[in-house]
């Protein structure tokens, strides 16, 4: 009798683990489609108050360490203000639903007001999670010196950095 229970148990819990991230995705696909049209509210939520998010170094407004519920919506003030549009591609994951790992391709763009495209890249987005909310991300870019020219051609349409809060 318990040989059943196991089985059945370990069925489910392999299903269970396969569909997972088939949920994400959609999850997260349907934040991006909000936020791409400048409304950061659901992906927001997705976030722990102690999240910190790892942007790479360099001479642009998006750089360095994100803080905070408060720093990512900073972050995502500025991703929006920039016009990027983006697409997550591929999710995987590991771990346990207490310390979860999550990875995610992620293509963006953003076009000038005048439909020319200013920016492209393709990137990897590295998460961790705690219960269901993301605790850590750590971005990784294809060439990280398209992200320094945006943020130049960005000040040069007159678009404003939105700084970190204080």
């Amino acid at each position: 009798m318990w040989k059943k229970g196991f089985m059945l148990g370990l069925v489910c819990a392999t299903a269970g683990r396969a569909i997972l991230p088939r949920l994400l995705l959609l999850k997260f696909r349907r934040d991006l489609e909000r936020l791409n049209e400048g409304d950061y509210s659901s992906l927001l939520a997705a976030y722990g108050d102690d999240f910190v998010l790892h942007f790479n170094e360099g001479e642009h407004r998006f750089s360095g360490d994100w803080v905070g519920k408060e720093g990512m919506e900073r972050f995502l003030q500025n991703f929006t203000a920039a016009g990027i549009q983006g697409q997550i591609r591929q999710i995987a994951i590991s771990g346990p639903p207490w310390a979860m790992g999550i990875w995610a391709r992620f293509d963006d763009h953003a076009d000038a007001p005048d439909g020319t495209r200013v920016y492209e890249n393709r990137t990897a987005l590295v998460l961790r999670t705690r219960w269901g909310r993301i605790v850590e991300q750590e971005d990784f870019y294809a060439d990280t010196a398209l992200i320094t020219e945006f943020d130049r051609r960005l000040t040069e349409l007159g678009i404003p950095a939105i700084g970190r809060p204080s």
